[in-house]
């Protein structure tokens, strides 16, 4: 009878172990993209994913509630020699642990947990099951949700990486947020406020006007949070004497440009290019010892510019949120920006501008639209 009981308790053992292995083994589809030769457009597919490999040392098993989707900068990937045929498209991600490696210390199964797949990672956040390295996660506020998380924590770093640690806001600053209404630009907003600044910024049509100068707080006095919302879409508004009026001519502290234009009107082929202030209105604009941060990676200053610039003593920065996952050596200070962020989340201080939640079979739709600049909100996909 001994014998017999312990056949069976062998024999259960052995189908609990095939059933995790089957499990393991199930392909599951994700989305990549692919770029056939530089230049052209790139497209989206759904690829079958065969199993993950064995979770061990500090890595994580997780399954995904939530993705966020981003524009995909093909150029920095090309500049990082991360060119393949499919590259995995989808990396802000919440979700639930299922397993831990053996030398995971700040996790355990059951969790719940959001962070950004690094740069060069191979796992499409857009499938159920990924393997991530823990020290890009942080656990998720219980009473946020997935696709909250999943929606605010890229906006989140970037919003920090722009104002805390590249111009440094402080109470009493004047912060100039080009293109406020956007779901980067609302993020941005809601953290300068907190930090005490003065917040201006510009609107690309009449909805993002009423839009702007109607973002409250969520907590304390119901003051908006936007003091001037200069609306450039009608061509009467012009940003640079706006801001000195609102600033007793002085000048703004601190630029967050959504893009710049280079040339003149009139060289400007694109319409969404001439709603762009030009770098010189910037220039001009920025207060003494105030910080332009631009998100423009093929900025060119003439000797004029930086010329100017010197004698204002202000400085120039360029926002490439990245940055933090290119070395180790800034990990800790990352992971506080995440668990920042949430906290914030958490707390109200940031409502992310998000769109109704996607369905993953519309996930290459979606991400076409994102690709294309054509998304106002953030695009979530819900699991």
């Amino acid at each position: 009878m001994k014998l017999l009981v312990k056949k069976l308790g062998i024999v259960k053992q052995l189908k609990i172990i095939k059933s995790h292995q089957e499990y393991s083994k199930v392909t599951m589809k994700g989305l990549y993209f692919q770029q056939n030769s530089p230049g052209e457009e790139i497209s989206f597919v759904f690829q079958e994913r065969e199993n993950l490999p064995d979770i061990k040392d500090n890595y994580v098993k997780l399954q995904v509630k939530a993705c966020a989707l981003s524009w995909i900068n093909i150029k920095l990937l090309s500049e990082m020699k991360l060119e393949k045929e499919f590259f995995p498209v989808g990396r802000e991600i919440a979700g639930v642990v299922l397993e831990v490696g053996n030398k995971v210390s700040f996790f355990h199964p059951d969790d719940e947990v959001v962070g950004i797949l690094p740069l060069d990672s191979e796992e499409s956040g857009l499938c159920e099951i990924v393997r991530i390295h823990e020290h890009y996660l942080v656990h998720k506020p219980e009473k946020v949700t997935w696709t909250e998380a999943a929606g605010v924590i890229r906006d989140g770093i970037r919003s920090y990486t722009a104002l805390h640690f590249l111009s440094h806001v402080s109470p009493g600053k004047s912060v100039l947020i080009m293109d406020g209404a956007s779901a980067f630009g609302t993020i941005a907003i809601q953290l300068a406020y907190h930090r005490g600044a003065k917040v201006i910024s510009t609107a690309y049509s009449l909805e993002d006007k009423q839009y702007l100068e109607r973002l409250r707080p969520a907590i304390g006095v119901k003051q908006p949070l936007v003091v001037r919302v200069i609306d450039v879409s009608n061509g009467k508004d012009d940003v640079t004497e706006s801001c000195l009026e609102e600033t007793g001519g002085i000048g703004v502290d601190i630029i967050l440009d959504a893009g710049v234009r280079l040339y003149s009107k009139n060289d400007e082929p694109a319409l969404n290019l001439q709603l762009l202030p030009h770098k010189h209105d910037i220039i001009t604009l920025l207060g003494v010892g105030g910080h332009w941060i631009t998100t423009e990676e093929n900025l060119q200053l003439d000797p004029p510019d930086s010329h100017c610039l010197f004698l204002k003593g202000a400085t120039v920065s360029f926002l490439n949120d990245e940055v933090w996952n290119l070395s180790n050596v800034q990990q800790g200070r990352y992971l506080c920006i995440l668990k920042d962020v949430m906290e914030k989340l958490s707390t109200g201080v940031f409502r992310p501008l998000l769109d109704e939640p996607v369905p993953p079979y519309d996930a290459k739709v979606s991400m076409e639209i994102v690709q294309k600049n054509q998304a106002r909100k953030k695009q979530v996909i819900q699991f």
